[in-house]
């Protein structure tokens, strides 16, 4: 959603029963003489209370009263209630009011009104109240619904102090209008108790409050009555307040605008557009706009510039995405005119079809299209996309789908497009509402191997059954976990437990019946787990590390996880292995470890193990990484006293991971997540931070501690100076691909990715902004200097346990 946009919902279009939640009563409950042994709110009797809920139309009772449930379980009096009216949202007015009376059945007659309070249900900008409510009671009345009220539940202006300012507050956080950042808003919440205590003990708690929660909806809900709008004017006030009024004619298209366009547009035209030609500012307007990147929306007199020469730019294939976006495809003759141009245009580029399988182009002719041109990549190319083809599936308009029908086929005739095809399928069957389309596309994946033969050698249905033993595989591994985890000690005791299974109860895990086509990498094939070089993280939750034996010699090391989402870390590694083969593609290799990831479900995975140390581990261990390196690369006469190719890559892979690292934001990062392998190659591990996200105030844009250009010679040394040439040289590679990265992530929009899920707009925006698109190339070059220069200036890691468990 644009910045400058407010999106509401009308009352009058809401079609749905006023409900509200009854959570608590708060403050001292007063014994009434009749009463004995009916203590207070916190005494030992306890009263019998419930809350009768009455709807005032007007001034005038609508509807019939309604009751909760008695609750007498003692301080504090939880109901904790939904209550639903019959009366339905539409059929409110501006003065609807809600009056709310608490009745206590154990006092005699005398002494039944606990107290009442009255609460407009619209506030004074015409907006519906939502969230958590704290109605102060008046004692002994019964709640009154005339309008002005006398008895209304909000706290007069004169008498608010501190505690009803922070309860405003925590209200605004609970719908969500404030930013979350988890360690702060613990702080803050404790503080909180504190004062809310503190002004308890000074004051007493003499007014009795009910908290009651309202309903909730996705935008804010605007008064209006059915038909035509019947605001009545505000009067005339002589201060500077600012009056909010509500435009039923934002958004709308203008009659005028809209007929010129179509008269414009009229495909009577097409003779005389044929020999339309651009004058020079016309034509840098359209150059312009063909350099926008997929996530800009173009304005009306863009679309009409693009649709005007379409003719003369069917020779340039960047035009054709953003021609397909100006087509009123609810013009059935437009449209058709526009999937026939498609089919006449110089032919686009895999990374431009990426764009049309967006959810941005649902017409199917475009979508097939772009299928089309995807059938051009080979295996290797497309197995770089394949995670977000899937999610593509999502905008799909049908089970069998043109793209679902391409990736099966793709998939017949390489084992291991069909493996990943089958896993990132199958950890979406639980979605709840694309499960049935991810049901078919797997259902189509399994009849169509079976009927194979001949695939590489091997029969179809045998590579089926390859394939589903390796889910029989983490099955037992997840029961091998809970095993572990229930032994009681410490990680010594779990990890004789994994290796007593191993070798006993479960000792087919030992040697397989037949090889199993590893998960990670569906090329090799494993035999069997050696328990004696299996082993356990120190970590809340007890990772695996197993040594697996390869059938043609060898083993293979991984790390199998339970209880922890790993799709956002597949899909960080995903982009850290695209993006070093787009530097590779450009003759500069930075010495990346893009390590294996698979999530197998929801909450478990594999991870390829990578034999490394944290920086934390290393400076504990060696005070310096130069001192650690010199362990593996002693050299005297080389620089540091290790050797020349080690350090190259040291700084290399410093290079390329800064610069991926800013490009993708991701946080949380510290020293025990950024790791080091014996022959130079630093990398990251643990992304449950990504596209700016950071449970740390003020993070540094770039991540790059001091401890690291120490180890280059100190921020005036060659080797540094080196360091952020190939940062520059890497980022402005990156940027030339940045069409590309954005459309991948525009495909994972409607992902349970958590931090994409969250606000996938604003996540791709952050993305986007992190390209400078608005800068050449030597801009560019001076925007990361500047970057890097104020980031080791900034630069300020914090060494405590990482939270998540990494490869380690």
């Amino acid at each position: 959603m644009a910045a400058n946009e407010f999106r509401f919902f009308l009352s009058c279009d809401i079609n749905l029963p006023v409900t509200f939640r009854i959570e608590r009563l708060e403050g001292q409950l007063s014994q009434s003489p009749s009463a004995a042994g009916t203590d207070s709110l916190e005494g030992s009797g306890n009263a019998e209370l419930f809350v009768e809920c009455t709807l005032y139309i007007d001034g005038a009772p609508f509807g019939l009263p309604t009751r909760t449930r008695l609750e007498s379980s003692g301080h504090p009096y939880c109901w904790n209630e939904l209550v639903t009216l019959s009366t339905k949202y539409r059929d409110l007015t501006s003065q609807a009011q809600l009056g709310l009376t608490v009745w206590d059945v154990s006092c005699d007659k005398d002494g039944a009104l606990i107290g009442g309070a009255t609460v407009l249900l619209f506030n004074r900008k015409k907006q519906l109240k939502t969230g958590k409510q704290k109605l102060r009671l008046w004692p002994k009345k019964e709640a009154d619904g005339k309008h002005p009220t006398s008895t209304p539940g909000k706290v007069p202006r004169h008498e608010r102090g501190e505690v009803e300012r922070l309860e405003r507050l925590v209200n605004k956080y609970e719908r969500g209008q404030m930013q979350r950042i988890d360690w702060l808003d613990r702080l803050t919440f404790r503080a909180v108790d504190r004062i809310k205590e503190s002004e308890s003990g000074r004051i007493g708690n003499s007014h009795l409050s009910l908290i009651v929660d309202f309903c909730s909806f996705e935008h804010r809900v605007v008064f209006q009555e059915s038909g035509s709008n019947f605001f009545t004017p505000p009067p005339i006030s002589t201060t500077n307040e600012l009056v909010i009024v509500w435009d039923p004619e934002i958004g709308r298209t203008n009659p005028s605008e809209h007929k010129q366009l179509k008269l414009a547009r009229s495909l009577k035209r097409e003779t005389i557009d044929k020999d339309l030609k651009p004058s020079s500012t016309e034509w840098k307007s359209i150059q312009r706009i063909l350099k926008y990147p997929p996530t800009c929306t173009l304005s009306g007199d863009e679309k009409q510039l693009l649709w005007k020469f379409r003719l003369s730019l069917m020779s340039e294939k960047r035009a054709l995405t953003k021609f397909l976006r100006c087509v009123e495809w609810s013009d059935v003759q437009e449209a058709k005119h526009a999937i026939d141009l498609m089919g006449r245009w110089e032919t686009i580029d895999v990374t431009d079809a990426l764009e049309l399988l967006s959810p941005v182009f649902e017409s199917e002719e475009v979508r097939a299209y772009a299928v089309g041109i995807l059938e051009r990549a080979d295996d290797e190319e497309l197995q770089c996309y394949l995670l977000q083809l899937v999610q593509a599936l999502r905008f799909e308009r049908s089970e069998k789908s043109r793209l679902a029908l391409f990736l099966v086929q793709r998939s017949l005739y390489n084992i291991e497009l069909a493996s990943f095809l089958r896993w990132y399928v199958a950890v979406e069957l639980h979605d709840p509402v694309y499960a049935k389309r991810f049901y078919c596309t797997h259902d189509i994946l399994e009849d169509s191997m079976m009927k194979v033969t001949g695939v590489n050698g091997e029969d179809g249905c045998k590579l089926w059954q390859s394939l589903v033993r390796q889910t029989e595989l983490t099955a037992q591994l997840c029961s091998i976990m809970r095993d572990v985890r229930n032994v009681r000690g410490g990680t010594q005791k779990k990890i004789e437990k994994l290796r007593q299974l191993l070798s006993g109860l479960l000792s087919e895990l030992t040697y397989f019946d037949e090889p199993i086509r590893s998960p990670l990498a569906p090329g090799v094939l494993i035999t069997g787990i050696v328990p004696s070089e299996s082993s356990i993280f120190k970590s809340a939750l007890h990772p695996l590390r197993l040594t697996f034996r390869i059938a043609s010699g060898g083993t293979c090391k991984v790390i199998f996880k339970k209880g922890d989402d790993l799709r956002q870390d597949q899909l960080v590694i995903q982009m850290v292995s695209l993006m070093d083969r787009l530097l590779k593609l450009e003759n500069l290799d930075l010495h990346l470890t893009p390590y294996r990831v698979l999530a197998t479900g929801q909450d478990e995975g594999m991870l390829e193990f990578i034999p490394s140390s944290s920086l934390a581990q290393i400076l504990s261990e060696h005070r310096t990484i130069v001192n650690y390196l010199q362990k593996f690369h002693p050299d005297e006469d080389g620089p540091f006293g290790i050797t020349a190719t080690c350090l190259e890559t040291f700084i290399k892979s410093c290079a390329g991971y800064s610069v991926i690292t800013y490009i993708l934001g991701i946080g949380d990062r510290h020293l025990d997540n950024l790791l080091l392998r014996d022959d130079g190659r630093l990398f990251h591990v643990d992304f449950g931070f990504i596209l700016g996200r950071d449970p740390k105030p003020f993070p540094p844009p770039m991540k790059l501690c001091k401890e690291m250009v120490e180890a280059m010679g100190g921020a005036e040394s060659q080797y540094y100076t080196r360091f952020k040439s190939y940062c520059c040289e890497a980022y402005n590679i990156l940027r030339k691909s940045s069409n590309l990265i954005l459309n991948l992530f525009h495909l994972m929009a409607r992902s349970s990715i958590p931090d994409i899920a969250s606000d996938p707009e604003k996540g791709i925006l952050k993305l986007q902004e992190k390209f400078r698109l608005d800068l050449d190339d030597e801009a560019s070059v001076h925007f990361f200097q500047d970057l890097i220069n104020d980031t080791h200036v900034n630069a300020n890691f914090f060494s405590y346990p990482a939270v998540r468990c990494g490869v380690t």
